[in-house]
């Protein structure tokens, strides 16, 4: 792909997922308003705990499916079939444990609610990452981005109708009723378009014209399993580390603070939007190809990405610290003045977390995903330690600097380990 290709590619990308973060965004504004900080602490605390184990629902298939196209070409259309069982048997499992916690677990009753209602996304969400990795290997970028953005924008949809027309209805309970009508209609839609993804309806990418070898076209479900979960496993730590804070906020100070640090960590979400574009939507499938096929161009575009991260990271981060006083106010009002001094210390991870999505994305590839899982793992235990002695004694403030800590931990152990998968001399160049 040229330059210029590429740079429409990514035009497009960014514009589809910052129209879609831009409604998840004012979905959040609205909702925090309307909730007020304790309403929107209980959403926020429910739909954290969601989140949190919506890895374990097909356990990192979609990101397996990359990889192994990526590797074998036609031939990984093997996996499919016991993909497809792998994620039916995961996804009930996973929302049918949600439901359990919400009625044992130490919730009052309309956290309970919330958190059985919302056990649904998890359904539509799985729907949305299989599609999407059926769209990236396709090389099908428009139908990429509407995709993804479809979700937000009927969500916002609901969530804008409770608010202006059904003024009566608002309520956190029928938040969530709204956001489980909208899993439950992407999870049918998806089906239909992954059904026929498994009758030969895939038209793959940078591998040529498909083979139909029937010796090649045999998988099990163990098998699968055996080469996803280190992907599964990384997404979940991600989100501990990533996301934690909110929970244990609310099961230490309570759902009001948990409501505060929320606003904080959407904005926070909002401006780690662009790596994730460049490296999980653009890049992640190429460089799987590059680091079987193309190895110093592999190299190349790990040494020039640490860079302009960096350089993009550290701009981001000024516009937090300059922006937040008086942004925060205006968007979500008065009573969400305490984020303010949460994002001065969030912003500080701002750059470390750009750079680490580029050096993370080496240890994506060929087989150093176990290592890459293994180093999110011990962040994610970091993460927990750090929150269990902090938030008890300082509040959310404790929370954003287990946070900060964390993910400088992160970037440390992704450099270190990134070194083992490049052989350099010591003139800087790749040697192979």
């Amino acid at each position: 792909m040229s330059k210029k290709r590429a740079l429409k590619v990514i035009s497009l990308l960014w514009i589809g997922s910052l129209l879609g973060a831009g409604c998840a965004f004012l979905t959040q504004v609205i909702l925090a308003r309307q909730l007020g900080p304790t309403g929107f602490g209980v959403f926020a605390t429910a739909f954290a705990t969601v989140t949190m184990l919506m890895p374990l629902a097909g356990f990192g298939i979609a990101q397996y499916w990359l990889k192994a196209f990526g590797k074998e070409g036609w031939g990984a259309r093997r996996v499919l079939s016991p993909s497809f069982q792998f994620v039916f048997f995961s996804t009930i499992s996973v929302v049918l444990v949600l439901i359990g916690w919400s009625i044992f677990g130490p919730h009052d009753e309309s956290l309970k609610l919330v958190l059985a209602i919302l056990s649904t996304y998890i359904m539509g969400q799985v729907a949305v990452e299989l599609v999407s990795s059926k769209l990236q290997l396709e090389e099908r970028y428009v139908s990429l981005s509407l995709w993804q953005f479809l979700p937000h924008f009927i969500r916002l949809a609901l969530v804008g109708m409770l608010v202006f027309s059904l003024t009566g209805w608002v309520s956190v309970e029928n938040v969530a009723y709204a956001y489980a009508m909208v899993s439950i209609g992407l999870a049918m839609l998806g089906g239909f378009i992954l059904f026929q993804m498994s009758n030969e309806r895939l038209s793959l990418k940078g591998h040529g014209k498909p083979s139909f070898d029937s010796d090649q076209l045999k998988s099990s479900v163990k098998a699968v399993i055996s080469q996803s979960w280190p992907f599964g496993l990384a997404g979940l730590f991600h989100l501990i580390y990533f996301q934690s804070d909110i929970i244990l906020v609310q099961y230490f100070i309570g759902v009001e603070a948990a409501g505060i640090y929320n606003v904080a960590f959407i904005i926070m979400v909002a401006v780690l939007l662009f790596p994730g574009i460049i490296y999980q939507k653009f890049l992640l499938p190429k460089m799987h190809r590059w680091a079987h096929q193309d190895s110093e161009h592999f190299y190349r575009v790990y040494r020039h990405g640490n860079v302009i991260m960096l350089m993009l990271g550290t701009i981001a981060m000024l516009l937090i610290l300059v922006l937040a006083p008086w942004a925060v106010v205006v968007l979500f009002g008065e009573a969400y003045q305490d984020v303010v001094d949460l994002l001065m210390i969030l912003a500080l991870s701002i750059p470390i977390l750009f750079v680490a999505s580029s050096v993370g994305a080496t240890l994506v590839t060929q087989e150093h995903m176990r290592e890459k899982v293994k180093l999110m793992g011990v962040v994610a235990a970091v993460n927990i330690a750090l929150n269990l002695i902090l938030i008890p004694s300082y509040g959310t403030e404790g929370a954003a600097v287990a946070t900060v800590v964390s993910n400088f931990i992160l970037l440390f152990l992704y450099y270190a380990a990134s070194k083992r998968v490049f052989s350099v001399d010591k003139s800087g160049k790749y040697s192979g």
